[in-house]
């Protein structure tokens, strides 16, 4: 599914860098040894590391959080995260606070995401949500290769703004590709945004309707059909601050969209059905992590 009629080559152009921009990259291979998943391979150059793997949902499944240590994303700054999970392997992935994306003074900044899932594999991608100061430039991308006995679950969420201190998002622009596909080379879901600050599309009713949080939340796996996708529209709120809607795909892709007032509503919306999802997607029972609390 190909929403945008812009190639990923348009979508994803140079970025115009400076003197002092930060450069990291982070790989991080997961891979089953007996009953216990494991960090086999961490390489790091940059401001991007997995300080420590956790388990608090006991051996099977391994915890990493990614940690950004300069807090934030300046404009010229480039960062690149390769992710593979083996055969069995069974990972949690998260941040420790939002991504801010500050204003660029006129230089992009980049972040490229690509994971690749092995057979009977699974993944949470539950990063925090990216916070876009007014004037930032953004390019992100995210690709997903999934074998296709391998499910996942995953989301991005978005705040166009510092609402807390009552900055607009009325300049900049933020780049945004998002593909999933199946290990063969078949695409199951390919998608392209472009967000421009003095867009009308950000106020139209066709657009984003003057909500400033929006997001994303999709799985992939043999759990996801179009009962499932039935039964989470039905116990979506509707309520003025909170739009939402669940769509199933062919392929086994199934989509929730959200766009909101508040940030933490949206997030909150995400969590419940991530918890609804995860027994049936992933098979495992819905424990939430605790970052989430703090």
């Amino acid at each position: 599914m190909l929403d945008n009629c812009q190639s990923t080559k348009n979508i994803l152009e140079p970025t115009v860098t400076g003197g002092d921009e930060w450069r990291g990259s982070l790989t991080l291979r997961f891979a089953r040894r007996e009953e216990r998943t494991v960090l086999v391979e961490q390489r790091h150059s940059g401001p991007l590391i997995v300080q420590k793997t956790l388990y608090p949902e006991g051996p099977g499944i391994c915890h990493a959080v990614i940690i950004h240590p300069p807090g934030g994303i300046a404009g010229g700054d480039n960062l690149f995260v390769r992710i593979e999970v083996e055969t069995n392997g069974r990972a949690v992935i998260t941040t420790p606070a939002a991504t801010k994306w500050y204003k660029a003074a006129g230089r992009s900044s980049r972040q490229e995401v690509t994971v690749r899932l092995g057979a009977n594999s699974t993944l949470d991608w539950l990063p925090q949500e990216n916070l876009f100061f007014n004037a930032a430039r953004v390019q992100s991308s995210f690709k997903l290769e999934i074998d296709p006995t391998a499910s996942a679950i995953g989301w991005d969420v978005a705040l166009l703004g510092r609402r807390a201190s009552g900055e607009q998002w009325d300049t900049g622009a933020v780049r945004s590709s998002t593909e999933i596909w199946n290990s063969d080379g078949t695409p199951l879901w390919i998608e392209q945004a472009l967000l421009k600050g003095s867009d009308p599309l950000l106020e139209s009713p066709q657009g984003l309707a003057g909500f400033k949080a929006l997001g994303t939340l999709w799985a992939i796996g043999q759990g996801c059909t179009s009962a499932i996708a039935r039964e989470l529209n039905s116990q979506l709120p509707f309520e003025p601050a909170l739009r939402a809607g669940v769509t199933c795909l062919p392929g086994g892709v199934l989509l929730l969209r959200c766009l909101s007032t508040e940030v933490e509503l949206l997030r909150a919306l995400m969590i419940d059905c991530w918890a609804l999802l995860r027994p049936t997607i992933l098979g495992f029972a819905s424990n939430r992590l605790r970052l989430w609390a703090t």
